[in-house]
């Protein structure tokens, strides 16, 4: 606990949105400090990562056959632990300006999709902690958004939660401190993009990128 104490001191608490298409990261008396993509662009010839976020983002559809931009998160689950586990990590070495190390380990919160299974919710857990965390706290994302929208959570009301990502919306109602009922739909702003891009080509033959 004293030693607990210590480390806290030289890192800062982190939240992190795990999302399909965007990874955001709080930090606690700094607001969000990143906002990026969930892509990592790899040379598929040495398995080097090349770059994260918003630079592996300005490669796709523009890599030749050895460099692969990819997300590692398919409809708010990891897919690629590896990827997402060096993802996080320079996500968090990033909230640390002044450089990472073993004292500089910062709790981190991260937002987990409703419909997540508990071995895919050990696998977000120990991707963090692989990426440099001293403790992961798992909530669920539609409860962050209700406590960030400064809903009245624990009253004996109704209290409805439509959060639209990347690969998957989830429609939630809280009550009570707890989700009373939910259901995840597996379209958001992914498949917008795609039916974007169709029309486009079908009623202007004008071919979008992503």
């Amino acid at each position: 606990m004293i030693f607990n104490r210590i480390i806290g001191r030289f890192s800062n608490d982190v939240g992190i949105d795990l999302g399909t298409a965007n990874t955001l990261v709080y930090v606690k008396d700094k607001g969000i400090v990143i906002n990026e993509p969930s892509v990592v662009a790899i040379n598929t010839k040495n398995d080097q990562i090349l770059a994260v976020g918003a630079e592996a983002r300005k490669m796709i559809g523009k890599t030749p056959a050895h460099i692969t931009a990819i997300r590692p998160l398919v409809d708010g689950v990891i897919s690629d632990f590896e990827v997402t586990e060096k993802m996080l990590k320079y996500f968090i070495n990033k909230t640390h300006k002044d450089g990472f190390n073993f004292l500089s380990r910062p709790r981190v919160v991260i937002g987990i999709p409703l419909d997540i299974t508990e071995v895919e919710k050990k696998a977000v857990e120990d991707a963090a902690l692989s990426a440099g965390a001293r403790e992961v706290f798992l909530v669920e994302e539609s409860m962050a958004a209700a406590i960030g929208c400064r809903l009245p959570i624990e009253e004996a009301i109704g209290n409805m939660i439509v959060d639209i990502g990347g690969g998957t919306t989830e429609i939630s109602v809280i009550s009570l401190g707890g989700v009373v009922a939910w259901k995840t739909i597996k379209i958001a702003g992914d498949e917008m993009n795609k039916n974007i891009i169709q029309y486009a080509r079908s009623k202007f033959n004008f071919l979008l990128g992503e």
